[in-house]
């Protein structure tokens, strides 16, 4: 990395910027927050609840069907807006704290998205109702007006005919 930005250093581009320097950052990358191998033994499983921070009774993994979890800790799906708005989180815009393991659908279950544990105002039932009332008055209007004349009258269409005068220009007497 340090060769590349003296590379890009000695291009005509930069050269009046003489004292840049590249960096990195050393962590964010996904080979540095990849789970672990699914654990096997007791040892493990309690090696990698400690590293989630979880107690040993609380920590259970995915199961191992190769979909790629490893020993990351299957957590429930909790909404961020089921969570409490007043609390001082550490990140308030996702309503979660540093280090907190999250479910692997996070992003899915945030403030602008799916709120999986909310309550409806009305029940399913309820709303369904009330689609079909209003599907059904606006379809009985529609039957009802349908053979009714809703709009202007105008009169039929002036094509020009041989010995019919549709207008002149002399002055009206």
């Amino acid at each position: 990395m340090a060769a590349l930005g003296r590379c890009l250093l000695k291009t005509k581009h930069l050269q009046g910027l003489g004292g840049v320097q590249v960096t990195r950052a050393a962590g964010g990358w996904n080979k540095d927050w990849k789970p672990g191998p699914y654990p096997v033994t007791p040892e493990e499983r309690a090696a990698a609840a400690r590293k989630y921070g979880l107690r040993l009774e609380d920590y259970e993994p995915y199961p191992d069907d190769g979909a790629g979890y490893g020993d990351y800790p299957k957590l429930p799906i909790v909404s961020a807006e089921s969570r409490d708005p007043q609390r001082n989180w550490d990140f308030p815009e996702h309503r979660r704290d540093f280090g907190e393991p999250i479910h692997p659908d996070f992003d899915m279950y945030g403030l602008d998205r799916v709120n999986i544990s909310g309550k409806f105002r009305f029940s399913t039932q309820d709303q369904l109702l009330s689609f079909l009332a209003v599907m059904a008055t606006f379809l009985g209007a529609y039957y009802y007006l349908d053979d009714q004349k809703m709009h202007r009258p105008v009169l039929p269409k002036q094509y020009p005919q041989e010995g019919v005068v549709h207008y002149s220009f002399e002055p009206a007497e």
